[in-house]
This record gives C-alpha cells, sequence and structure tokens, in this order.
C-alpha cells in the first residue's frame, strides 16, 4: 500500500521559514517524480513545485520561485519543501504527490498518488 506522509507544517509569521517533508513507503520511491501542491479554502489546488526522480530537474510556480526549495533523499524516500520568506498568502494545506516519470508535473492529472497534506499557517 502506498503511503505518502508529510510533516512540518504549522503556524510561522510572515517572513519566517518552515520545511516540509513527505515520506513514501509502498512504491520504488526513484522511479516517481514528486509534486508539491497547495490548496487555500475555497481555491483550487495548485502547483508549487516539483523535482524529477533524479532530482536532476526543478521546477517551481512563479509564486515560489526564489523562496521555495524543493530537494528529494532517494536513499531516505523523502522530498522536501524548503520554504522562506513566507507571506500570509501561502497559508493552505501543503500536499505531498508522487507521479510516473515524466510527466506533466505542473497539472494534478499527472500525479498517481496523494498524502493527507499538512496546514500551513502565515500570520500577518
Amino acid at each position: 500500500q502506498v503511503q505518502l506522509v508529510e510533516s512540518g507544517g504549522g503556524m510561522v509569521q510572515a517572513g519566517g521559514s518552515l520545511r516540509l517533508s513527505c515520506a513514501a513507503s509502498g512504491l520504488t520511491f526513484s522511479s516517481y517524480d514528486m509534486g508539491w501542491f497547495r490548496q487555500a479554502p475555497g481555491k483550487e489546488r495548485e502547483f508549487v513545485a516539483a523535482i524529477r526522480w533524479s532530482g536532476a530537474s526543478t521546477y517551481y510556480a512563479d509564486s515560489a520561485k526564489g523562496r521555495f526549495t524543493i530537494s528529494r533523499d532517494n536513499a531516505k524516500n523523502t522530498v522536501y519543501l524548503q520554504m522562506n520568506s513566507l507571506k500570509p498568502e501561502d497559508t493552505a494545506v501543503y500536499y505531498c504527490a508522487a507521479a510516473g516519470r515524466n510527466t506533466m508535473v505542473e497539472v494534478t492529472t499527472g500525479y498517481v498518488y496523494w498524502g493527507q497534506g499538512t496546514q500551513v499557517t502565515v500570520s500577518s
């Protein structure tokens, strides 16, 4: 059974940092591209960042560029999202997801497994 378990969410003041982790089990982690999405109340789920199975390529939403960094450790079956300079508009539930290799990582339809999400709240 595939499981993706996010952790590291919480409440932080604007300008602060958080590091999200997503631990994967039940799949060959190194064979999957991994992504982070977020969903704020009343809004659609949106792409944040993604990383190819090898770690060689990363992708970011414009809102994340320069502030967020995605990385992965295939030996630990874990993907990370380092979030710096957080803003109140970053408040959302953050989800990690796994996609087959070389999928279109910016869209949700490319992902086959999803975690339950972790709440990030940024206060002004």
